[in-house]
């Protein structure tokens, strides 16, 4: 009797096992950390994302917004996160591109930390400045910069896209700048429509319902060319400056998430992406969805890496 009580507990495990292999995930709601202040470019498009995706994965995709340290704390709470892919991050070109660079003992490392799942868009900058400002268009606002020999302009955070496109205009223009940091787009916005400060730069998502509204005038993309949504808008290019600049967005959560989990995200992200009323709303938004897949949103994730580290040590930027 003990030998086959013995022999009933050995065998316990290998039943266990094909019944925890075989539990459907997800099986409770998944956070997606967006690890920006509500209403910047990032939060929207996690929101819009995080709705189609729930509805495709039969359970509720919650954002919650995790700022500061130029995005580092909220990847560093999904870098430290369980891999059982109910803990994802709206990774960005902040996150994964520009603060590895800036932040000496950044606690987590972009690429061998995480498991990227796959791009959600691409978006350029806005040159944007308040309605009551005497800039009507990007020529005035070059002529004023270089006059004054140099710009002043708020920023969703130290480090994050729209600065690195605001010392790039600012290189150009052969000016110095005077960055004004915030705890995100959506903080910065409000007081430049509120007259706080003179100008921004921010991508299409977060800036475009306030340029369409005339809460603020925008002078210029940041895009080798026009955007579709805003096709009256000039390049900076057009303007004789030679900056081309963009923030990008994805879908990663904590490294070593199982291959089928991967594999249910790609193909779930990559439909909802091609879902005709979501790919309107971020084109819509100025950030066309590509066709990508958790390879080559890594590979990506390296190029840009390797090309932020020069740009930020050329800019002297100091975390703050």
């Amino acid at each position: 009797m003990i030998a086959r009580r013995h022999l009933a507990l050995a065998t316990l495990p290998l039943l266990v096992r094909p019944a925890i292999a075989q539990t459907p995930w997800p099986a409770r709601p998944v956070r997606l950390i967006v690890p920006f202040a509500p209403g910047g470019t990032t939060d929207v498009v996690g929101r819009i994302v995080a709705e189609r995706l729930g509805a495709r994965l039969g359970q509720p995709v919650v954002t919650e917004n995790r700022a500061g340290a130029g995005a580092t704390l909220g990847a560093q709470q999904v870098a430290r996160a369980e891999p059982d892919g109910l803990t994802l991050l709206v990774s960005s070109s902040t996150s994964h591109g520009v603060s590895p660079a800036l932040y000496p003992n950044i606690p987590y490392d972009a690429l061998r930390d995480f498991t990227h799942v796959g791009m959600i868009a691409r978006s350029p900058s806005v040159l944007l400045v308040n309605p009551a400002s005497p800039y009507r268009n990007l020529g005035d606002f070059a002529a004023a910069a270089r006059t004054a020999g140099e710009i002043r302009f708020a920023v969703a955070g130290v480090g994050t896209s729209s600065h690195l496109a605001g010392v790039r205009l600012a290189m150009a223009l052969g000016v110095r700048t005077e960055s004004i940091p915030y705890r995100g787009a959506g903080p910065a916005l409000t007081d430049l429509m509120g007259g706080v400060v003179p100008a921004m730069l921010d991508s299409l998502p977060s800036c475009g319902p306030h340029v369409r509204s005339g809460a603020l005038r925008a002078l210029a993309v940041s895009g080798a060319e026009r955007a579709d949504s805003f096709a009256e808008l000039p390049t900076l290019r057009e303007g004789g400056l030679d900056v081309v600049s963009y923030a990008w967005f994805g879908i990663s959560g904590p490294a070593g998430l199982p291959a089928p989990v991967v594999q249910r995200l790609s193909t779930e992200l990559r439909a909802v992406l091609n879902d005709p009323p979501t790919r309107a709303r971020l084109e819509e938004l100025g950030g066309a969805p590509p066709d990508t897949t958790p390879e080559s949103y890594t590979a990506f994730i390296r190029d840009e890496l390797a090309a932020f580290a020069p740009l930020v040590r050329a800019a002297g930027l100091q975390p703050q």
